[in-house]
């Protein structure tokens, strides 16, 4: 009895860490994008002035990054745990893959847009005056509202695709990915703030994970 008990604290633990994982990443990467487009406008090909007067909170956007990737790495961990044998291996792997390209874009946009914040505050005009810094800039927000965001879609759907097939969420939730995934497939260009429902839908899935599996435990205690 011991051994089955403990067992089955250690399954409850992990969906639990899923969770609290999938709510770090989802408060963390808001975050960092609200601290971004408080700081400078959307316009990539704006002036240096709108970097340098505000680069100290961009800087403090970008530091927070990691620890969101970090979670979100933790959360695609338990997550697959938390499918066990019910995971289906097609899905799966465009569930992982994906997860690894969009935590990799968004490093990469974080690692382009860190440099060209230390070289512009070395007070070395040659990045402006070659151009390098419109192309940095550019590439940055290509990266991260462009390719990191449509990742970000392809992971909605396979993970909302794992979801209905082993009822691990409810099924609105599950088709509420599909609708914001092609949201985001579609529209990210046009849309100012798309890129934030990613992190609204993952911080949903994990409170609801969190809650359903704070229920058992609750009971017991009673």
């Amino acid at each position: 009895m011991n051994e089955e008990a403990a067992l089955i604290g250690q399954r409850m633990r992990t969906p639990r860490a899923a969770a609290v994982a999938g709510i770090v990443f989802s408060l963390l990467l808001i975050a960092s994008m609200l601290l971004i487009r408080i700081s400078i406008p959307a316009n990539p090909l704006g002036p240096a002035t709108d970097v340098m007067n505000h680069s100290k909170a961009i800087s403090l956007a970008l530091h927070l990054l990691p620890f969101a990737g970090i979670a979100f790495l933790w959360f695609i961990a338990v997550v697959r745990d938390r499918l066990g044998e019910l995971e289906d291996r097609f899905f799966a792997t465009v569930f992982l893959g994906s997860g690894l390209l969009f935590i990799a874009m968004v490093f990469t946009s974080a690692a382009i847009a860190g440099g060209i914040i230390i070289v512009l505050s070395s007070g070395s005009g040659n990045l402006i005056q070659s151009g390098t810094y419109a192309l940095g800039r550019v590439v940055s927000y290509q990266v991260m509202h462009v390719y990191a965001t449509k990742m970000a879609g392809v992971f909605m759907i396979s993970t909302s695709t794992l979801a209905l097939r082993t009822r691990i969420v409810p099924r609105w939730m599950a088709f509420l990915g599909y609708t914001l995934a092609l949201f985001l497939l579609l529209s990210v260009d046009s849309v100012e703030w798309a890129a934030v429902v990613f992190p609204l839908w993952v911080l949903l899935i994990s409170v609801h994970i969190l809650l359903a599996n704070l229920q058992p435990q609750l009971a017991s205690d009673l």
